[in-house]
């Protein structure tokens, strides 16, 4: 299929000084003075990156096409529950996310930009016990086709290997010496690297995210696949009601 011919300048410089602000002035006053700033400058560049992300994805995970607005996070912390009671996240980030599945218990891409890091993944993090579930069942039975999608040549290039926590045990359900049994163990199934911050000011980090992204589809597909079958059984179980 052709490619698309989507286009992205960068992020403004003035960005990089918005998100060098916000780690030293992270308080509602600072914030406040700088509103605009922020919205025209940061936020408005990575609606326009999304959209051109979008347009990539139609070649290679059109299912993960995800709206400007539901794809960039708020720059509000969540702060109800939180020791850290600073308002504001540092850095700007973005979610494309598996459509006709709940965005917070499936995997999906990701990514985010501050001032020091520039940040791209894909997976899941810490799902969820009934997604986990599903997941875990899915890869006892089909742990072969999740290695030989972690051993793909573009997906290690491009994403290197699964990250995160593994529990010290096996998780209730599975029997120890299984032949997935670091596979099951795992805490989060996700993929991510850390990239030189100048990349994100520059026409390349369109080009860069797109790769990343299109090697790590087949990753993504399969931890939803499980996801998906119940989602439908979920689907036709409420239309007989």
């Amino acid at each position: 299929m052709a490619r698309t011919k989507a286009t992205f300048p960068g992020f403004p410089k003035e960005a990089l000084q918005f998100l060098r602000g916000i780690e030293k002035n992270n308080n509602k006053q600072w914030f406040d003075k700088k509103k605009a700033e922020y919205e025209t400058k940061v936020k408005e560049p990575m609606m326009a990156l999304v959209e051109a992300i979008n347009a990539e994805m139609v070649n290679y995970a059109p299912n993960y096409i995800t709206e400007p607005k539901k794809a960039v996070f708020r720059i509000h912390r969540d702060v109800r529950f939180a020791k850290d009671k600073t308002p504001y996240k540092t850095n700007i980030a973005a979610g494309w996310y598996r459509q006709n599945l709940n965005k917070n218990e499936s995997a999906s891409f990701y990514m985010h930009l501050s001032a020091k890091e520039l940040f791209v993944g894909a997976g899941i993090y810490m799902p969820p016990p009934e997604p986990m579930k599903l997941m875990r069942n899915h890869i006892a039975e089909h742990h072969q086709e999740l290695r030989e999608i972690l051993a793909d040549n573009q997906l290690r290039k491009w994403m290197g290997g699964l990250q995160g926590e593994s529990m010290t045990r096996m998780p209730l359900g599975f029997l120890g010496a299984h032949p997935a049994e670091d596979l099951l163990r795992r805490k989060m199934y996700i993929v991510w690297v850390e990239l030189p911050t100048d990349l994100a000011y520059t026409p390349d980090l369109l080009a860069d995210l797109s790769a990343r992204f299109e090697a790590a589809t087949p990753f993504l597909e399969y931890l939803n696949r499980p996801l998906q079958v119940a989602a439908q059984k979920a689907k036709t179980a409420q239309s007989f009601l």
